[in-house]
């Protein structure tokens, strides 16, 4: 358990940065996203193929899996799409009411029992996020695409918990990012037609970055994200993943200064968000405890 935690929060905080790289790429949102799947893919594929490490599934297992790969793909175009409507803080902030989406759709999901506990940590987080935009509206449309980030983010964790049961973890990875790059290729010209790109061609800073967030925030992070979920629950590991928006709002500070266009109730928001993780983490340590 403890190796699990301990991978789950090196997965947490190399998420960290990929809020701060969506603002340093210039692409397209959904370019940036098609360029980040294509490194990846072909990345793992050589990797796998390389150490002999792909195992056949069934036909039924690949459109499980690359089902939730799709919903892998529109999670990541709607996060960018949040921070290139607002900014990074406000983006990452708004990724941290994936506790509470989780807390609903994951009992439906696996058709157990609501918890509680989850439930009010959950909304402690809403409340939090409530009180840093309820003074502050102008991030209108960039926290409807933060909001409905998280919320698909939600899902595939849920999801990748049942599979990683009955498939290794590194063969879910491969079929998942591969079945996201696929359907967002089908999608690109559709949704370019809508957002026009500003260019279709990465810079050469922006191909520096898109291979940081290809190679270490997505091929490493997965992997130690769905080792994660093989011993602790979707709810703790979407919950701990709110301490994501920590590591990304300090670097965002850092690098952007954005800490002087947020109010001091954003500070009290991410406060109550702070304490929603604390509370989690202390209560499955009494648990485990007892």
């Amino acid at each position: 358990m403890r190796k699990a935690f301990l991978q789950l929060h090196m997965a947490v905080f190399l998420a960290g940065f990929t809020g701060v790289l969506g603002r340093l790429i210039t692409l397209n949102e959904a370019l940036l996203v098609w360029y980040r799947l294509l490194i990846t893919v072909l990345t793992l594929w050589v990797i796998y193929l390389f150490k002999r490490d792909v195992y056949r599934i069934s036909w039924k297992g690949i459109s499980r899996i690359t089902g939730v790969g799709m919903i892998v793909a529109l999670h990541w175009v709607s996060f960018y799409a949040s921070i290139k409507y607002a900014n990074v803080s406000v983006a990452l902030v708004c990724f941290s009411a994936i506790g509470f989406f989780t807390a609903i759709l994951e009992p439906l999901i696996t058709r157990k029992p609501f918890n509680k506990t989850e439930l009010l940590l959950g909304l402690l987080v809403i409340a939090g996020i409530y009180l840093i935009f309820h003074f502050d509206p102008h991030y209108k449309k960039g926290i409807i695409l933060g909001l409905i980030s998280a919320l698909l983010a939600s899902l595939f964790p849920v999801f990748n918990r049942l599979l990683v049961q009955d498939h290794k973890p590194e063969t879910v990875t491969l079929y998942q990012l591969s079945g996201g790059f696929l359907f967002l290729s089908l999608l690109l010209p559709i949704y370019l037609s809508f957002v026009p790109a500003g260019h279709l061609v990465p810079t050469l800073a922006d191909t520096g970055w898109l291979l940081v967030l290809a190679w270490f925030c997505t091929v490493w992070a997965f992997n130690l994200s769905m080792n994660a979920l093989k011993k602790i629950s979707a709810f703790t590991v979407n919950l701990t993943y709110n301490l994501e928006p920590l590591y990304g709002i300090v670097l965002a500070f850092i690098l952007f200064r954005e800490d002087k266009y947020l109010s001091g109730s954003f500070y009290v928001g991410l406060l109550l968000i702070v304490l929603s993780v604390f509370l989690q983490t202390w209560l499955i340590y009494k648990k485990r405890r007892q």
